[in-house]
């Protein structure tokens, strides 16, 4: 037997849900007005960039998505065509296969972050509060750190 909600917490709902469509549509409307990714396109490119090898399964990658992870394969067959993503059969499972970070990906992940932090500032920092705003900081710190170290790994660097 389910519980069933009340008038206030239904009501409560779907303002989260009506709210937080909103802002994935704003987001998605300034991450493409700067850059060829969508929303969920940057998404998975970060998920992929803060994973081991820059590679996870496809089971682990649909559970930590912001979107339907029903979408998931669509979603990295589109990448895949673009060669944003490659998709390799999974050591572990030889049913299974792995979604892995390519390095056209990984540069358009960093051409799209300063583009994607500025949109998520604009359109949410207003409305958190300190708490909410020190953790998001946290975040793309550490999303900061991790495209600099990665650039600077790339980048040759001329002999002396």
């Amino acid at each position: 037997m389910t519980e069933s909600l009340d008038a206030p917490r239904l009501a409560a709902w779907r303002a989260y849900i009506e709210a937080s469509q909103r802002l994935f549509t704003r987001l998605e409307e300034d991450l493409r007005a700067d850059s060829t990714l969508s929303f969920a396109d940057y998404h998975v490119l970060v998920l992929l960039s803060e994973a081991p090898d820059q590679r996870l399964r496809m089971g682990e990658l649909a559970g930590r998505l912001v979107f339907s992870p029903s979408r998931l394969t669509y979603q990295i067959s589109s990448m895949q065509r673009r060669g944003l993503v490659a998709r390799e059969p999974c050591p572990e499972d030889r049913r299974g296969s792995e979604a892995v970070l390519t390095a056209a990906g990984l540069l358009t992940l960093r051409e799209a972050a300063p583009h994607h932090l500025r949109s998520v500032r604009a359109h949410l920092m207003d409305d958190l509060d300190d708490a909410e705003v020190a953790c998001l900081t946290r975040i793309f710190e550490r999303l900061g750190r991790r495209l600099r170290a990665d650039r600077d790994a790339s980048t040759p660097h001329p002999d002396n």
